[in-house]
């Protein structure tokens, strides 16, 4: 510590001809706002200072909102006071089976892995870590048994409980077009073409916010099925007569789902929504609202169409929900999409 109240940070090279180098970049790290003391910094300091100077406003405010949760809930309680340049894969390792051992889920572990990975890949792009000690460590892997589509027959009776539902047409283009449930809350009647029988996505709400897909390929062109029209036509007229009703309340923003006023639907209150009609159907209360994607996955497969039309009508999603590495997505869909949704959802 100096008189001025900084503190000396020493740097340690192996060859002298490395000392330029490396005293730039730790100059260009100050610079930036990313200053640590090498040897006293313990992981949750790294990873709040990683969520404070490089991840706040560089993504969407509710992904920051959620890898702070991911390092808030799990990684700082187990692994917080280790020393940076202490931790090893074994401390991760460790820190995965205590998250199995109380019953969280695979897929929880292995977000966890990702912001945990991403930060310290961070680390280690500034000279703070020789290596990203997270990058020797596998996370458990999702097992088929966590992902709950419904069959054939729950489908039906899924969107035959739903009839007269407000959301009704919400359920049926979840099942037979497999969009995500941002996309479905961020699409507009513009976005729609009912006379071609086709969809465009190209955002989704996160949040409160709407903004654009993650990747190119989730910018995609959708061919709907006979239910799926028929259902958003209906759709159409229940909600015109819904804003007239309510002229002068209703702000129009030109959603195929709105909240009752026009405005942008909450996707909790659509998992409430969602979790009660299960309950009328009598179906499987785990059954999550994202599982209608898996589900249009899955009736798919099991009526022919090739994986790799169902990935890209999914939108670069893994049909067996693993991080695998997808190869060439054929370009153009599969004509028989729509005839072989609606011979599955009847």
């Amino acid at each position: 510590m100096t008189a001025s109240g900084l503190k000396t940070r020493y740097i340690y090279v192996k060859r002298r001809e490395d000392v330029r180098e490396k005293l730039t970049k730790a100059i260009a790290d100050r610079d930036g706002g990313f200053i640590i003391d090498d040897e006293n910094i313990s992981v949750g300091e790294c990873l709040n200072r990683w969520l404070n100077d490089s991840v706040r406003g560089s993504v969407r405010a509710s992904t920051y909102t959620s890898y702070e949760g991911q390092v808030r809930r799990y990684i700082i309680p187990a692994i917080g006071r280790i020393k940076l340049g202490k931790l090893t894969p074994a401390h991760i390792q460790h820190l995965y089976r205590e998250m199995q051992d109380r019953g969280l889920s695979t897929r929880t572990i292995q977000y966890t892995h990702a912001v945990l990975r991403r930060a310290l890949k961070q680390a280690k792009r500034s000279g703070i870590v020789e290596r990203n000690v997270a990058e020797d460590v596998d996370p458990p892997r999702l097992k088929r048994g966590e992902i709950q589509p419904l069959d054939r027959e729950q489908t039906r009776t899924l969107l035959q409980a739903a009839q007269g539902d407000r959301l009704h047409a919400l359920y049926v283009v979840a099942v037979t077009a497999g969009l995500r449930p941002g996309e479905m809350l961020a699409l507009r009647w513009s976005d729609v073409d009912l006379e071609a029988g086709t969809l465009r996505i190209n955002r989704a709400l996160s949040g409160s916010e709407f903004a654009a897909t993650k990747t190119p390929r989730s910018r995609r062109k959708v061919e709907l099925s006979n239910t799926a029209r028929a259902a958003l036509r209906a759709h159409r007229k229940r909600q015109l007569e819904e804003q007239m009703k309510k002229a002068g309340f209703w702000k129009d923003l030109g959603l195929v789902f709105p909240s009752a006023v026009g405005t942008p639907l909450s996707h909790r209150n659509v998992v409430r929504s969602f979790k009660a009609l299960l309950t009328r159907a009598g179906l499987p209360a785990g059954t999550r609202l994202y599982d209608l994607r898996h589900t249009c996955a899955t009736l798919l497969l099991n009526s022919n169409i090739h994986p790799e039309y169902v990935q890209e009508l999914l939108g670069h999603a893994s049909i067996t929900q693993t991080p695998d590495t997808y190869s060439h997505v054929l370009k153009g869909m599969d004509s028989g999409i729509g005839d072989a949704m609606d011979a599955a959802v009847g």
